[in-house]
């Protein structure tokens, strides 16, 4: 009994069958009045009814069946393009048309997914699509459902094909990669200009043979008259500092931009700069707080710090609260002995906000080089662009300009108490953190 159930419930009918049935009824109806028609409707009608009984037999009692391997990464990159693939195998002895439906984490809200199929006798097909998520955490996927046709295609049959699976989204790991070369090669990210150093670092590496451009301060005269040829110290760039990120969870970095929280674009850049670090030889810090200071990972160059940065950031959340600064200064004086480069990401939509927490700023510079990273509100500024044509439109520009005014003196107050800053759009966040800590190393003040 539980067999046939099974069958019932897995069974569809195609709208084929109800045109056809459909055409019949037509017929039978004009047989009223042209006998002639009645035998063929008749005749029809049971042609259907086997066409259907063949069908059903075709596709529910035939060994052979279909089945299906969804292939992914076992963790998803938030705010990247990640490749799903879902192999069909066909083991029935004839070709099959059909829908592929998966059941696709609520998190998406696509309500819509499907993907119409082909799959010839004894092969496969496979369907790929990318998803990208917008936030963090477990993303439950269910089966991929398969509704399945014979030659025939008068019914249909459903197959939950697939087991569901859970995969974990965390920081952006795919920009790795992409932000790699710029710790090797000394680029910028923007327009791939090389930094030169020309020996003023205070590390020396090797000597070696003298060749145009190298610093003439530099020539090692006595390796020069064991030699015949001109010999110059080189110098690396300094090693072992500290880099630490500072990430502010409070309700100010909320704020979404492209669906993701500036929490998140800020977390991304984070784990892409700590990656640089570590390639070049520094050591990665991170400091997370809100109404008070969450996790702590002590700057370090194990091997598995990166992995440790990783599933930390993975973790965290934004919270309505108000941030404490003074708990983060607190901490730091109590932590980081070292100077160190501290690079605090949060957001200052007004010059009043800074003010408050300006005297906790100020502390830190005593000790580190402290460089406070935040956004531009790039609607607002979208809008300070715009040439209004009437009232409510100047009334909103003017807004718009006040409000971009105000980013542009925090700017200038932070400089005066000897802040670096970062004014950034979402967008360009990590191509700037970048280029700003590589900037700082070439110009030696990390």
């Amino acid at each position: 009994m539980a067999g046939k159930k099974g069958y019932i419930r897995a069974l569809y009918i195609n709208r084929r069958w109800f045109f056809l049935l459909g055409g019949c009824v037509i017929l039978l109806l004009l047989a009223f009045y042209f006998k002639l028609l009645l035998a063929p409707a008749a005749a029809i009608i049971g042609v259907i009814f086997l066409l259907t009984f063949i069908d059903y037999t075709l596709l529910f009692f035939t060994k052979e069946s279909v089945t299906a391997i969804r292939e992914m990464s076992a963790r998803f990159s938030i705010g990247d393009e990640n490749l799903v693939k879902i192999t069909i195998t066909n083991s029935y002895p004839f070709k099959i048309n059909g829908v592929l439906i998966d059941e696709l984490p609520f998190q998406f809200q696509v309500r819509d997914f499907q993907r119409k199929i082909v799959v010839g006798y004894q092969s496969a097909s496979t369907v790929t699509y990318n998803l990208r998520p917008l936030s963090r955490g477990e993303f439950s996927f269910g089966h991929v459902v398969c509704y399945v046709s014979s030659p025939i295609g008068l019914l249909r049959r459903r197959f939950n094909l697939a087991a569901p699976a859970t995969i974990k989204v965390y920081p952006s790991y795919q920009q790795l990669r992409k932000y790699q070369l710029l710790a090797i090669s000394g680029n910028t990210a923007v327009g791939a200009r090389k930094v030169r150093r020309l020996g003023h670092s205070l590390e020396f590496e090797k000597i070696k043979d003298y060749v145009l451009g190298d610093d003439v301060r530099t020539i090692n005269w006595k390796a020069t008259a064991r030699s015949s040829n001109l010999m110059v110290n080189t110098f690396s760039d300094a090693r072992q500092q500290q880099i630490y990120c500072i990430i502010d969870k409070g309700r100010n970095m909320k704020m979404p931009f492209e669906g993701m929280t500036l929490l998140d674009h800020s977390i991304n850049a984070c784990l892409a700069l700590l990656n640089v670090t570590l390639i070049k030889q520094d050591r990665a810090g991170l400091i997370t707080f809100s109404n008070k200071v969450g996790d702590i990972i002590a700057a370090d160059r194990r091997s598995d710090q990166l992995l440790r940065i990783l599933e930390t950031l993975y973790k965290q959340q934004t919270e309505f609260k108000e941030s404490d600064y003074e708990a983060v200064w607190s901490v730091v004086q109590r932590s980081i002995t070292q100077r160190s480069l501290l690079l605090l990401f949060t957001n200052f939509e007004t010059y009043s906000s800074l003010e408050r927490q300006l005297p906790f700023l100020k502390r830190l510079t005593q000790r580190h080089l402290v460089c406070v990273v935040f956004f531009q509100n790039t609607l607002l500024k979208e809008l300070h662009e715009t040439s209004p044509d009437n009232i409510e439109g100047i009334y909103i520009k003017t807004i718009a300009d006040q409000f971009d005014l105000e980013k542009r003196l925090i700017v200038k107050e932070l400089r005066r108490h000897g802040v670096l800053s970062i004014l950034t759009t979402p967008q360009n966040l990590s191509v700037d953190v970048i280029n700003k800590y590589l900037e700082l190393k070439a110009r030696q003040m990390v």
